[in-house]
Order: structure tokens, then C-alpha cells, then sequence
């Protein structure tokens, strides 16, 4: 990473931006009917349980840098910037290739961006929310001036789907934004991270099988608090009433707690975004994912409010508050 000149003592921080945004998910669709059937259960039951109808699954060639790397490239696109010009690479995820090296040289290497940083977030699904974090304040301390935020899961690896608990849960797929300074009408507001590792228990996967286990009513009722509790504080950070708030972006683990937190929170439905439905639960990937697909549908425009939050396992989460300022790729 190339050596910025800090901003003098007593100045006040530039600002950061999202300046493009770029997401990619597998073609291949395991459907909640065909996980139903494996499990022997109706497939309205876990639709209802889940609110997931299907989800993308990465081809046995598909490596989690491989979804990665090209999320990324449609993300440096969209913002206009050679891979030349980044000088971090952040790459959020719970299910890297190997235990090492990290993903985050891998993307750097394939992309050619020569003269990146490059290192892993491990938060499991706050990942992307941590990194973007990391990148922001990279950005407005004037240490970089273009960094790479990918979220980047293939958790039907991780997935026993003879586990109830578990098998209509996750999807793959992998999302990233570019950072820089002082986006033309966009701004990264406050960030706001916690943890608590006496919930650890909670959601576990094992070095010796990398399958995920999980406490599904503990998951959900931790998952609701957080997030709801998490999305009103940053909202008051950031001095906007939660009736200004043009979008609200929680992570997408699945349809019944994005519900409980907009119902919790007295938030209109058509300001949720709910996309879970046809991708599950994508783990880092999945905010930077909703990002998309909302500014796909005309939902994100330029110039909104937005507030992102993340729950995951650790337990970590937190919120964001983005002013977005991109406008979609012709």
C-alpha cells in the first residue's frame, strides 16, 4: 500500500464514499424444494421457517477467490478505477479457499492490483460491514485513496443439509464497492461495531469438518435485538429520524427476522429490503449484494439515505448510515 500524507493535527477528516459497486452470484439454483425432499418435510414448511425459495450455489470448479475476483472487477468498473490505482484490498469472508494464504492477495494478484494491501475480515456476516469500516476510515485519514471492500461466502459448502437448523439457510455469492474520497454526493457516516463472545456458542463451525452448527431460536432472537437496537443508535448518530431513512438494509440471513426488525422498528416494508427470497443468506456478501439488487430494481438512487446493519457470528454486529452517491452502469 502506497504512503499517503496524514492530514495535520487538529484538521478535520476528508470525507468517504462508495464510488462504485459491482456484485456477482453462481448460476446454479438449489431450490428449497429439493432441500425439502432431502430432509423430508414439506418444502412450504422451510419456505415458511426461512422465507428462502432458492438459493445460488457455486460449480465444484468455482473457487470463493474466483466469485470474488469478479465481483470486484464489476465493482472497479462501475467506479471507474484501474486496479492499478487501489491501494487496499479488503476481502470480508468466512469461507476462504484455505486456511492460507488469505483471499484478499489472491483478488489483489488477479485483478493486477500490483502495488494493494491485501488482507481477510473475519467477522462471518458483519465481515463487509467491518471492512467497509476499515476502508472509510483508510480513506479519510488519508492513508489510501482507493480501496477494494469485497464480502465474498460460498457457505452451501459449509452446510449439512441433513441439519434442519441449517440446510435452507445459505447461498454463495460475492458483492464489493470501491472507496475513495469525496463521492459526488455521497458519504460513509457513522459505523458502529459490538461483539460479544459469551455468545460464541451460538453459531460454531469447526476447523476439523468447516460445517456450520447453529442455535436457531437463540440465532433469532439475538439477531432481532441487535439489528433493530443497532439500526435506531446509528440512525441517531448520524442525526436522521428513522422517517428520513430512504432505505434499510439488514443483513439477509433470512425473511422472519428481516420482518421482526422492520415490524420492531415500525418501519414501512417497502423501505426494507428483503431479497433474501432467491439467494438466502450470503453471509458477507449479502448487504453489498441487497445493495445491488435494490439499485438494480431502481429501489437505491443517488442521493439516498441509507442504513445497513449486520449480525453474524462471534457474536459480532453493527450498523452504517451511507449517504449513496453511484449511479447504476449503463
Amino acid at each position: 500500500m502506497s504512503t499517503r500524507r496524514l492530514p495535520s493535527r487538529g484538521a478535520r477528516p476528508r470525507s468517504a464514499s462508495i464510488l462504485g459497486l459491482g456484485a456477482f452470484v453462481p448460476a446454479g439454483v438449489l431450490t428449497s424444494g429439493e432441500i425439502a425432499q432431502r430432509l423430508g418435510v414439506q418444502e412450504d414448511w422451510l419456505v415458511k421457517r426461512t422465507g428462502i425459495r432458492a438459493r445460488r450455489r457455486a460449480d465444484p470448479s468455482q473457487r470463493t477467490s474466483d466469485l470474488a475476483t469478479i465481483a470486484a472487477r464489476r465493482a472497479l468498473a462501475d467506479a471507474a478505477v484501474p486496479a492499478g490505482d487501489v491501494d487496499l484490498v479488503l476481502v470480508a469472508t468466512m469461507s476462504q479457499d484455505e486456511a492460507t494464504p488469505n483471499t484478499a492477495p489472491l483478488v489483489a494478484h488477479a485483478l493486477a492490483a500490483e502495488r494493494a494491501g491485501a488482507y481477510d475480515v473475519g467477522a462471518a456476516c458483519t465481515g463487509w460491514l467491518a471492512a467497509l469500516a476499515q476502508a472509510a476510515a483508510q480513506v479519510e485519514s488519508g492513508r489510501a485513496e482507493r480501496v477494494l471492500v469485497v464480502g465474498v461466502d460460498t457457505l452451501t459448502r459449509m452446510t449439512d443439509y441433513d441439519d434442519p437448523k441449517v440446510a435452507g439457510l445459505f447461498g454463495d455469492g460475492a458483492a464489493a464497492v470501491v472507496v475513495g474520497p469525496n463521492g459526488a454526493g455521497g458519504a460513509i457516516g457513522p459505523i458502529q461495531l459490538a461483539a460479544d463472545g459469551s455468545l460464541a456458542g451460538v453459531i460454531t463451525a469447526s476447523l476439523d469438518d468447516r460445517i456450520i452448527r447453529m442455535d436457531g431460536s437463540s440465532t433469532f432472537r439475538i439477531a432481532v435485538s441487535r439489528l433493530s437496537d443497532w439500526i435506531a443508535r446509528v440512525a441517531a448518530a448520524a442525526g436522521w429520524g428513522l422517517e428520513e431513512v430512504d432505505v434499510f438494509v439488514p443483513h439477509q440471513a433470512n425473511g422472519r427476522i428481516i420482518r421482526a426488525v422492520g415490524e420492531r422498528l415500525e418501519l414501512d416494508p417497502a423501505r426494507v429490503a428483503d431479497y433474501v427470497g432467491e439467494v438466502g443468506n450470503t453471509s458477507a456478501a449479502s448487504i453489498p449484494i441487497a445493495l445491488s439488487l435494490l439499485r438494480a430494481d431502481g429501489r437505491l438512487r443517488p442521493g439516498h439515505k441509507v442504513i445497513v446493519a449486520a449480525v453474524g457470528a462471534g457474536f459480532t454486529w453493527g450498523a452504517g448510515a451511507l449517504t449513496w452517491a453511484p449511479a447504476a452502469t449503463p
